[in-house]
């Protein structure tokens, strides 16, 4: 522990000698400098050659004297600051050591190069570095006041859209409505009769569908006849109940009536004698029987109509049993009461009555058939009836199928065809139902088809109509019962409404005997080219 150490034996120019104390935490020597006697100065050693100068370590500019080499901390304390020590320079006592705990670095070896007191080493500091705001969350807090900027923009964007979209829909709607009621006529103003253009359309131009439905009762006997008509122009579809009483003319130029034509002439003849009277054209006749009609009635699943009297069970045997249809609002109907109320025809009832209630019945069926066309048509199928040569299952089913969704959008009425006493047609008959309806307009005949000719007696002589029949028809036209007049009239007329009949009206007046002067323009009924009023001054028995 005492061994000594001499530092000029060492290199280091110097007769001062150390002696061991003792050993630090690392296991190596502390050294203590052994005091010598009083010497004088020598020049210490220089190894950075500064002798000559100063150190100036903050670079001012001022040379700083020349300091003796002091490893061991004897010369003035180290002032960073350039502050000198108060009390000067501080000799170091003998029991002064030279390792400084404080240093986490070896103290040097004699044998190593001393080093500068004034260097320092990196871990000696430690730097703290004040916390700043993060550049990363600045750019986020950016983004998001952007991007939340951007969706209240792309908000507001997407509700404008919204109110100009909801705004567009209502105007098509609107347009869609009026452009509907402008298109079926209904609108405020317009002619019931306006076309798809918006104009008033003539009723004989405007396209018609039209089948004729012949009931026959199987129970009772008897037929009911109407035609259904589909107008594709106006979009309305009308059933115009035919009385038995109407008034037909055959091929070979008989009368008879529409009942008696059911019977003898078929389905065939009737058509077109019905064409012939009401100036249409008739795609087709649907033969009817009850038990169909109640097939078809239970097919669709009942019926709701407003009935207007009590119908009895035709099977009940007491007179005092209960209704099988009640009089009411409303009334839910089976097959089996459909048909009791179509074929119901009261006691002192005209046949006008008991055919309004067929007209009630055909209605509330299309009601309630299916509007698709393939639909309907598998319902006419299911019934298994033998239709019209002139139809088919499809063509009918077709054909109802637009008559139901009519009805079912409330564009569906029924007229009854008033027919005067005698089956002929009156001039309010053309006006209301022939024309409007039916748009039944003198034909222009085909080439070589006879001219009509309708006739009205008015010579207070039953037979005279008889008697100008048969003169007509020898001379090559087609003769229409006209009826008779109310009250008679002194000078026949002859009368046209078309300058191309005025040729014809004349052949017809010489026909008939009557002067030329009796030919006149005038109004003709819808159903005929020609009319005729005879009056006293026609004699049956003129060329």
């Amino acid at each position: 522990m005492n061994d000594r150490y001499d530092a000029g034996s060492a290199g280091y120019g110097s007769d001062q000698q150390y002696e061991i104390v003792g050993y630090d935490e690392y296991g190596r020597p502390v050294y203590q400098q052994v005091q010598q006697p009083q010497q004088p100065p020598q020049q210490p050693y220089d190894p950075y050659g500064q002798q000559a100068y100063g150190y100036d370590p903050y670079a001012t500019g001022q040379q700083q004297p020349a300091q003796s080499y002091d490893p061991y901390g004897t010369a003035a304390p180290y002032d960073p600051y350039g502050q000198a020590a108060a009390s000067g320079q501080q000799p170091r006592v003998a029991e002064q050591t030279a390792y400084i705990p404080q240093q986490a670095g070896p103290v040097a070896e004699p044998d190593e190069p001393a080093r500068d007191q004034r260097e320092y080493r990196t871990e000696q500091f430690a730097f703290v570095e004040d916390p700043e705001g993060d550049p990363e969350d600045v750019i986020d807090w950016l983004k998001f006041t952007e991007n939340r900027t951007e969706r209240r923009e792309e908000a507001r964007r997407r509700a404008r859209s919204r109110i100009v979209a909801l705004v567009l829909v209502l105007a098509l709607c609107v347009a869609g409505g009026v452009g509907y009621l402008w298109y079926a006529g209904k609108l405020p103003g317009l002619s019931s009769s306006g076309d798809r253009t918006g104009t008033a359309t003539a009723a004989g131009a405007q396209k018609r569908d039209v089948v004729v439905v012949h009931l026959h009762d199987t129970r009772s006997g008897g037929t009911a006849t109407a035609l259904l008509v589909d107008n594709t122009t106006t979009r309305q579809g009308t059933t115009v109940l035919l009385p038995n009483s109407l008034a037909l003319t055959g091929d070979d130029g008989t009368t008879s009536t529409l009942a008696k034509s059911v019977e003898d002439d078929g389905s065939s003849g009737t058509r077109e004698a019905l064409d012939t009277v009401l100036g249409t054209e008739i795609q087709g006749t649907w033969r009817l029987d009850t038990p169909y009609l109640q097939n078809l009635v239970d097919l669709v699943g009942n019926i709701d109509i407003d009935t207007n009297t009590d119908v009895p069970d035709p099977a009940a045997k007491s007179k005092g049993a209960a209704p099988l249809v009640n009089k009411g609002e409303a009334q839910t109907l089976s097959g089996k009461m459909a048909v009791a109320y179509a074929t119901y025809r009261g006691s002192g009832e005209e046949q006008n009555a008991q055919l309004e209630r067929f007209g009630q019945v055909m209605q509330g069926v299309l009601r309630k058939l299916s509007s698709d066309a393939q639909a309907a048509t598998i319902t006419v199928q299911t019934l298994q009836q033998i239709l019209d040569p002139s139809m088919t299952d499809k063509d009918l089913g077709t054909f109802l199928a637009e008559l139901a969704d009519l009805a079912k959008g409330g564009d569906y009425k029924t007229a009854l065809l008033p027919v005067q006493d005698d089956g002929t047609l009156s001039a309010e008959t053309s006006a209301s139902v022939v024309k409007d309806v039916l748009g039944g307009t003198a034909k222009s005949p085909d080439q070589g088809a006879a001219v009509r000719v309708s006739v009205q007696n008015a010579t207070g002589v039953k037979d005279n109509t008889e008697k100008a029949r048969v003169v007509l028809l020898n001379g090559g036209f087609t003769f229409l019962e006209g009826g008779t007049a109310a009250a008679a009239q002194s000078a026949s007329k002859v009368l046209y409404t078309d300058a191309a009949d005025k040729e014809n009206a004349t052949e017809v007046a010489k026909t008939l005997g009557l002067p030329t002067s009796a030919v006149a323009k005038g109004k003709v009924t819808s159903n005929a080219s020609v009319s005729v009023i005879l009056g006293q001054d026609y004699e049956p028995s003129s060329p």
